[in-house]
């Protein structure tokens, strides 16, 4: 769902921007609001988990992948705002340290997976678990849809972006500028990827956290659900394991299972590189143009295609930048969240201070 350079034209990149630089504006004042100081540390955990799960790409039919996003639980856990600023961080950071997604598409790749995908699971979570009790099995079952829904959401999105390239952005010819296919080609190979794989795998893994919190921690689940009822929580079996030991050995091993994606035969899409489109299934005689120009925009990812390798241990190249990103993107979430309530502090003080004097 990652969209490269090249696949957009620059006017269209310039839109995703329009979209998502408003909701991190937004983002970042309102996570001062719902993120405490303790819960600092989740968000930073979350952050590095969501990057993982995009890393974690499922091989399918077509000889392409697809992955998860992990909007949704952030949503759910600390609502649907701190999950627009954990989801675009962690997208950044792919962009550019990994080469996954481009730099000038970087905004409606945040735009589709932490904008629309949060807040659509968000919603459709709400709307199925309504006023059930935390403890309900209800919640699980609606984090799960949520959760389905979402990434469905975003994928559908980012498949309508592709298919309206060559119908706004072509030669005097007729031929493509940008993205070669249509709408009828765009919608049925993403959404047939992310309706049968990737949504399901998103939808297990909102649900099983929430399952899990359930049992084992559910104060973190009351964090962003103020007035909900938890009776029945005594009744609940006592937890043998820690939540934090559960959650780091889960993060470890998908960071050992991230190679799994370089089962994938190829880029369906051509995602990987132009040269790798079947131009002839598309009518075409060259890579369109556009395409050609702006597909190596950003040349400075220093794991590109999480590797640091030339390809010679690509499964240790996966491992390592796993590793790497879960560290980064989890420091900058802390670093930028901490940054964000001191400012928010000095900005109290200063208004206290000025309400004294004038008092």
């Amino acid at each position: 769902m990652h969209i490269p350079d090249g696949y957009l034209s620059p006017q269209t990149c310039a839109v995703g921007y329009v979209i998502a630089v408003p909701a991190w504006a937004v983002a970042v004042r309102r996570v001062q609001r719902v993120v405490r100081n303790r819960h600092v540390p989740t968000l930073a955990v979350l952050a590095a988990v969501s990057f993982l799960v995009m890393m974690f790409n499922i091989p399918i039919p077509d000889g392409t992948t697809a992955h998860a996003i992990g909007a949704t639980i952030i949503a759910i856990l600390l609502g649907p705002w701190a999950a627009v600023l954990a989801v675009s961080v962690a997208l950044g950071f792919q962009a550019l340290l990994f080469g996954d997604g481009g730099v000038l598409a970087f905004g409606f790749n945040c735009a589709n997976m932490a904008v629309l995908a949060p807040f659509v699971g968000y919603g459709v979570y709400k709307l199925i678990a309504g006023r059930s009790e935390l403890t309900a099995p209800r919640r699980a079952l609606a984090a799960a849809v949520g959760g389905y829904a979402g990434i469905n959401a975003a994928a559908f999105a980012a498949a309508i972006e592709f298919g309206l390239q060559p119908d706004l952005f072509h030669n005097s010819a007729g031929a493509p500028l940008y993205a070669p296919y249509h709408l009828s080609q765009t919608i049925p190979a993403m959404m047939l990827a992310h309706l049968t794989i990737a949504g399901i795998a998103e939808g297990i893994l909102t649900g099983g956290v929430v399952a899990y919190l359930q049992r084992a921690n559910l104060p973190l689940l009351r964090v962003n659900h103020g007035g909900i009822a938890s009776d029945g929580e005594k009744a609940r079996a006592p937890r043998r394991f820690r939540p934090l030991h559960v959650a780091l050995g889960a993060v470890a091993v998908m960071a050992v299972l991230t190679p799994l994606g370089l089962l994938a035969p190829g880029g369906a899409f051509g995602e990987d590189a132009p040269e790798d489109l079947d131009l002839h299934k598309y009518g075409l005689s060259a890579v369109p143009s556009g395409l050609n120009k702006y597909n190596g925009f950003w040349h400075h990812a220093l794991f590109n295609g999480y590797d640091f390798t030339s390809d010679a241990h690509p499964t240790v190249g996966y491992i390592v930048s796993a590793v790497v990103g879960i560290a980064i993107v989890g420091a900058a979430i802390f670093l930028i969240t901490m940054a964000v309530r001191w400012v928010a502090g000095r900005r109290g003080a200063s208004q206290r201070q000025e309400t004294a004097q004038q008092s």
